[in-house]
């Protein structure tokens, strides 16, 4: 059964991390336009990630063995809150550092764990996401891409599609199908750490609806990958997975996609003479929204804090969250066209245009709405 999400509030000593962050950002941001910042994580500044990692904001909580700062999950919050709320450029480092570090930590091999996590924590190995598959549509468990079992290691054949950035990305962690048939569903699938730089890879950029280009296609022909590719247990990739997408699932950024827009809306309303008090009605709708499912993020962090995997209640707030994050620029643009005596500015309209193209995809990255909620129905009983 889904287990109850008592109150929680972040401590003291991580809520202090806050302060610094907001300095560090408003040194770092002021020069970027906000209809670029609306892209946050989706945005790809491999320098911005690195000064990060400077100042030991990347992979927080790992490990201080393995490069990390030994940190609580509310740590992460804060800094990542921080980034998400001034729609900072974090793709860079943003798969590495939310979920194929610890996958790594908690899967991996000492060796795996010597070599990887260092990397990621200083900001020099960037990883994207081997997931979807061609013609799989949501069904994850219907991989086909398989590696078979060589005396030097593993042969991987398949391809992969909606690879994030995985033209910038160092290295992939790819479920893969080691054993059975695509009829097998969930058994015989395994995780693979790919090294995209390696012979027989091809990534193929995939322009979207806002003319970026950050998803891609990528095909392996014959890619010879070493024994120690594997990470955990042969046949385990299912329940690994699973694993890595209740942290892709629960953090903040569920939740603050549309936040740049939202800002600017509400600037855009103080610069009025008079009072819309339908606009106003509708900013305390949505910021009333946005609070409650913050505090259901903080204690989703503090079920992670505490040692549990909350898989369910992380898709129900990935689920009622990007659904906020997708009525944002609808109502927002209905509410400006009912006002049509406040002129908005054109940095306000980019920000629009741009956030209304990709909102359709909030619902799609880590798993689509109707995956979710077959989970959260299983998770309550109803199936």
């Amino acid at each position: 059964m889904l287990s109850p999400l008592n109150l929680a509030r972040i401590p003291d000593a991580d809520e202090a991390l806050r302060f610094q962050v907001k300095a560090f950002l408003a040194e770092r941001l002021p020069d970027i336009s906000t209809d670029l910042r609306a892209r946050s994580w989706m945005g790809h500044d491999a320098g911005f990630s690195r000064a990060l990692a400077e100042r030991g904001w990347i992979g927080m909580t790992l490990p201080r063995d393995y490069g990390g700062q030994g940190l609580s999950y509310f740590s992460r919050f804060v800094v990542v809150e921080e980034l998400l709320a001034a729609s900072a450029p974090v793709a860079a480092h943003w798969v590495a550092e939310r979920q194929s570090g610890p996958l790594i930590l908690h899967f991996g091999t000492e060796a795996q764990r010597q070599f990887y996590l260092p990397r990621i924590c200083r900001g020099e190995a960037f990883f994207c996401i081997g997931m979807s598959e061609p013609g799989s549509g949501s069904d994850l468990a219907s991989v086909k891409s398989r590696a078979v079992r060589t005396d030097t290691g593993w042969t991987l054949n398949g391809t992969k599609l909606w690879t994030t950035y995985a033209g910038a990305a160092h290295y992939m962690i790819a479920l893969v199908r080691t054993s059975g048939t695509p009829e097998d569903r969930n058994r015989g699938l395994s995780q693979l750490i790919v090294d995209l730089s390696l012979p027989g890879i091809t990534i193929s950029p995939i322009r979207d609806l806002a003319g970026d280009a950050h998803f891609c296609e990528v095909h392996f022909d014959n890619v010879e990958l070493p024994h120690d590719a594997l990470i955990g247990g042969e046949g385990d990739g299912w329940k690994q997975v699973m694993a890595e997408l209740a942290l892709e699932r629960s953090g903040p950024e569920r939740l603050y996609s549309s936040i740049l827009l939202f800002d600017q809306w509400l600037d855009h309303l103080r610069r009025g003479d008079a009072v819309d008090e339908q606009a106003i009605t509708l900013a305390g709708s949505l910021v009333s929204r946005l609070a409650s499912l913050r505090s259901m993020s903080v204690a989703i962090t503090a079920k992670l804090v505490g040692g549990e995997r909350p898989e369910v209640e992380a898709a129900l707030l990935k689920d009622l969250g990007t659904g906020l994050e997708q009525a944002m620029p609808q109502l927002i643009a209905d509410a400006l066209a009912a006002d049509p005596d406040l002129v908005p500015d054109e940095t306000l309209l980019r920000t629009l245009a741009y956030t209304s193209e990709m909102s359709p995809a909030f619902s799609l990255r880590g798993g689509t709405r109707e995956i979710l909620r077959g989970m959260i129905a299983r998770g309550l009983g109803l199936r």
